[in-house]
């Protein structure tokens, strides 16, 4: 039972690299949705701190800092993003707001573990 927090660990944080490589092989279809000026700089930014975040809760260096970052911006993508489109109508929004809602709450979750295990920077 000691192993699980470790494997899920990996199982959050692999998924936020390849969501991370998604913005960087498909930037230009992206800035469409990116709802402030700069579009696909933005979409590879936030491609690059996904894949940030992945490699600190991996190694546990400034793991604590990188979940809760994550959690915010997973947030802001489900509020200035996704929120939006569901308002505007378009009925696939929901399951891209609850997906980024889940995953910013467990994010938080996780900051939470990985700070109670081990201090600020676990």
């Amino acid at each position: 039972m000691q192993a699980l927090p470790k494997i899920g660990r990996f199982m959050y944080a692999i998924p936020m690299a390849v969501f991370g490589m998604m913005h960087f092989m498909n930037a230009e279809m992206m800035a469409g949705m990116v709802p402030i000026p700069g579009g696909v700089l933005w979409v590879y930014v936030t491609g690059i701190a996904l894949i940030a975040a992945t490699v600190a809760i991996i190694t546990g260096k400034h793991a604590v800092l990188a979940a809760q970052l994550l959690g915010l911006m997973l947030l802001s993508f489900a509020l200035t993003i996704h929120l939006p489109t569901l308002l505007g109508g378009d009925q696939a929004g929901m399951s891209m707001l609850l997906k980024d809602l889940s995953l910013s709450g467990a994010a938080f979750v996780l900051s939470g573990v990985l700070g109670a295990g081990s201090g600020s920077s676990a």
